[in-house]
């Protein structure tokens, strides 16, 4: 075979009788046609060499109020970890934000997400190389005897493999694919964000509620002290003969039972530490250590102004974030699957050297190589491909669906929490001013008492009273910083004032 039998199909080449010395250089010829997929990869075209089939995406308006506007979503504090811990810093707790640090640390919820990140950036570092040209080498070397009814023959082999091929994308199914790879990388960086804001506003909640314990426990704790000072009082005035055994007995049982509301009200705040310990991953003994210190006082949110629900404002939510990019994936993926019916155009060569001797004598240089295009085209497969095109149809149709939807959900989510703090403030306003009128009311009720022109029914009555309007201003301050915590956790851990 001569070399003008080499052409476009694959071809053997062989220098026979070159002694590896006078000429061990590759052909720059050869090496030309193995690296022509890289020079052609150079001209930086990353679409479609003909058209790009598929839908091109378009950002999606929000089925809203009149005064939303459209809007590209954005993420809340565009990711940053320092924007996302912004609030939180505000209430002014370094142990709630040491605490809110390690939940965040120790959540599988946010390792997951995390972990589905670096798939993404996986997945899309693989369909980036499908744009680019792939090039393979290998390296072999053996040592083989054989013989044809005569003494044995020994041959010494030694081959070197470098292969190249590129797919050409034709009509622009690849770059559909890496749209879709980018989109899901987005999404998934939201779904990330939406984790630590869930995570955060979730170990808020818990320490609020650890903290409203503590509360209740100073209530729990002053409420049995009055009532067995009340009791002992009772006990002295009967011994003088001006209280009856009835008393006497209701006394006892008042300052009994406001040390089993103490107790079971301790309990309470026993089983809320061990949820903290669980969140955070710290020790019992280290989490009690930090909690002594603010004993009884709850977090004092900062407040911010939301005067209506722009699309800013519910857009930045990184859950529906994440939703709009799974919808330009999906997108992205029709066109991907409408490329699939069209022809593909790959080039392809691979250059092959091999060393050999027999018995010792002199190596010799044999050199295989091969470039050409190769054109597959789907003929016929009982409409596999067609159907595939209507499923990814059908995966953005939903898609879409579930972007309208979580958008309905944010908006509801933040009028719910604006109607809840409005409401809040103005109960909590009255009831303080009721607190005040109800603790006046017992201390007089018991000055009547303790001088002789009340009973202790009535002072009792006055004291459980004012015990309760106490208990209604803490439950409303509670509900207060639960109410701004939603608020926080409903416009996606940031916000945009009005301007």
């Amino acid at each position: 075979m001569n070399k003008a039998t080499c052409g476009w199909a694959a071809l053997f080449c062989p220098t026979t009788g070159r002694n590896i010395g006078q000429n061990g250089i590759v052909h720059l010829r050869t090496t030309l046609f193995i690296a022509l997929p890289l020079l052609l990869s150079g001209c930086g075209i990353n679409r479609g060499w003909l058209t790009t089939v598929g839908p091109d995406y378009q950002a999606p308006m929000p089925r809203t109020e009149k005064h939303w506007q459209t809007l590209q979503p954005v993420l809340a504090h565009q990711g940053q970890l320092t924007e996302l811990a912004h609030w939180w810093e505000q209430f002014h707790d370094p142990v709630f934000s040491r605490l809110l640090a390690a939940a965040q640390a120790e959540s599988a919820n946010v390792a997951n997400a995390k972990a589905r990140i670096e798939q993404s950036r996986a997945s899309l570092v693989g369909t980036d190389s499908q744009l680019l040209p792939s090039l393979d080498a290998g390296l072999s070397s053996s040592r083989a005897s054989f013989s044809f009814g005569q003494a044995p023959f020994i041959r010494n082999q030694h081959q070197f493999n470098v292969q190249s091929s590129w797919e050409l994308d034709l009509f622009g199914g690849l770059a559909r694919q890496q749209e879709a790879a980018l989109s899901q990388l987005a999404s998934r960086t939201a779904a990330w964000h939406d984790a630590r804001v869930a995570v955060a506003a979730e170990f808020a909640n818990a320490y609020l509620a650890q903290r409203y314990c503590e509360a209740q426990v100073q209530l729990r704790q002053h409420e049995a002290d009055s009532r067995q000072a009340s009791a002992k009082l009772v006990d002295l005035a009967a011994s003088a003969g001006f209280r009856n055994i009835a008393d006497v007995a209701l006394a006892h049982a008042s300052a009994s039972e406001g040390k089993t509301e103490l107790w079971q009200q301790q309990a309470q705040c026993d089983r809320l530490v061990k949820s903290l310990v669980a969140m955070t991953g710290l020790a019992e003994t280290e989490l009690r250590q930090l909690l002594v210190p603010r004993t009884a006082s709850l977090p004092n949110p900062p407040a911010f102004a939301i005067n209506s629900v722009p699309a800013e404002t519910v857009l930045q939510r990184p859950d529906v974030a994440a939703a709009e990019r799974d919808m330009a994936e999906a997108s992205a993926k029709i066109g991907a699957e409408q490329a699939n019916r069209y022809p593909k155009l790959s080039l392809s060569g691979n250059f092959t050297p091999v060393l050999q001797n027999v018995n010792g004598s002199p190596f010799t240089l044999a050199q295989t190589w091969s470039i050409g295009p190769t054109l597959s085209l789907p003929l016929f497969d009982a409409g596999k491909r067609a159907a595939n095109v209507e499923s990814a149809k059908a995966n953005y149709t939903a898609a879409v669906a579930q972007f309208r939807s979580k958008v309905r959900t944010a908006a509801k989510e933040v009028e719910e929490a604006l109607v809840r703090l409005a409401s809040v403030d103005q109960r909590l306003t009255q009831s303080r001013f009721a607190a005040k009128d109800y603790q006046t009311n017992f201390q007089a009720s018991q000055q009547l008492y303790q001088a002789g022109l009340g009973n202790l029914l009535d002072a009792e009555t006055a004291r459980r009273t004012e015990v309760a309007a106490d208990w209604v201003v803490k439950d409303l301050e509670q509900e207060r910083v639960a109410a701004w915590i939603a608020l926080y956790r409903a416009v996606g851990g940031g916000w945009q004032t009005q301007k």
